[in-house]
């Protein structure tokens, strides 16, 4: 009876234990998994619910901003000027999406967006492009290069120096420069062109020297041959007529005037390109000195051709060095009103000169 009751409360121990063990075997267990499964759901859950809420969050879109984009930035700078102006909430969410969707190559310029639009919204309005604005460049015929680059350098965020680079280190050739020849001076097409904020200077220069090239093509230029010169030549008469004449009428004789004076090897001495030479444009006088200056450009010591235009060129100085009119003339001097007084010899460029007096 003793070893019975002995057994049986071993049983009853044992018992005890199973009904203890058990339970916290399990419970062991349901913590394990809750941590090992349940907790990195519920995790990737809610991380993929924000999201989501990120890429298109609710309450709708707020007030409009205006976001500026700069040229070179990537995305991460992309989101965080976008994050700043409240357009997205994770500038993370905004960075994965647009790479995830192919997006990496955004245009510069100005965007209207609205605040809280969110990631996916935000991507597809820069994708759409920005808001055009345009600033007008005038370019009037007769302007030397870096005064075209004076003009480039007063639009926003513009530069003239890194215009004038670009205008002499190859970064753009016109159809007809000479591979000998760096400077596009002479080989911009003057005109009034409407500069958006996406173009930076080179893409400036660009649309200029394609506008001269096509200007070429369609006055004849880029084949022509006048009395034995070529498209560059010709060229290089036209910007002395452009800086020499006045008037549209006197243009064709002064082109003759310059022929004339190359066919008898005499030279040109044309004070424009003294002031050239002197590298002053707004220089209105001259002395018997400068007709000494040591420079290929000073058409009083050289006989020929200066070794570039010296200005931008238009349609009717062009024309007039394209279609000289045939005279006897070699020599001309400005006379009154702009008009210009041409004479065959010395003796009556002399009398041509004693009847000038303006008032």
């Amino acid at each position: 009876m003793t070893r019975i009751d002995g057994d049986a409360d071993l049983d009853a121990r044992e018992g005890h234990i199973r009904r203890v063990t058990v339970p916290r075997r399990r419970h062991r267990v349901v913590i394990i998994v809750v941590v090992l499964v349940v907790l990195p759901l519920l995790v990737l859950g809610t991380a993929g619910t924000w999201f989501w809420w990120q890429l298109d969050p609710p309450g709708g879109e707020g007030a409009a901003v205006q976001v500026q984009v700069q040229r070179n930035w990537g995305v991460p700078r992309i989101a965080d000027e976008l994050s700043h102006k409240g357009v997205i909430g994770s500038s993370i969410v905004f960075d994965v999406y647009a790479r995830l969707k192919g997006e990496t190559n955004f245009q510069a310029g100005t965007y209207v967006m609205h605040r809280h639009m969110g990631a996916r919204k935000a991507v597809s309005a820069l994708k759409a492009g920005p808001r055009i604005d345009y600033t007008n460049l005038a370019v009037p015929p007769g302007l030397w290069l870096r005064q075209i680059a004076d003009r480039v350098g007063k639009l926003p965020g513009r530069s003239g120096a890194a215009f004038s680079e670009d205008s002499r280190n190859n970064a753009v050739r016109s159809a007809l420069q000479p591979e000998n020849v760096t400077s596009l001076e002479g080989l911009l097409w003057p005109d009034t062109y409407k500069v958006s904020d996406s173009e930076d200077e080179i893409d400036v220069l660009k649309i200029m020297v394609k506008t001269f090239d096509q200007n070429a093509v369609a006055t004849g230029l880029a084949n022509a041959n006048v009395h034995g010169y070529g498209p560059y030549d010709i060229l290089k008469i036209a910007s002395l007529v452009q800086s020499e004449a006045k008037l549209d009428g006197d243009r064709p004789l002064i082109a003759s005037v310059i022929y004339n004076r190359l066919a008898a090897n005499q030279p040109l001495q044309i004070d424009a390109t003294l002031i050239y030479a002197r590298g002053n444009p707004n220089l209105r006088s001259l002395s018997n000195a400068d007709k000494n200056i040591n420079s290929p450009f000073n058409t009083y010591l050289h006989t020929g051709l200066p070794p570039t235009p010296i200005s931008s060129v238009g349609k009717t100085s062009l024309l007039a060095a394209l279609h000289p009119a045939t005279t006897p003339y070699l020599y001309y001097v400005a006379g009154c009103g702009g008009k210009t007084l041409f004479a065959a010899t010395y003796a009556e460029h002399l009398h041509n000169i004693a009847t000038i007096h303006c008032p």
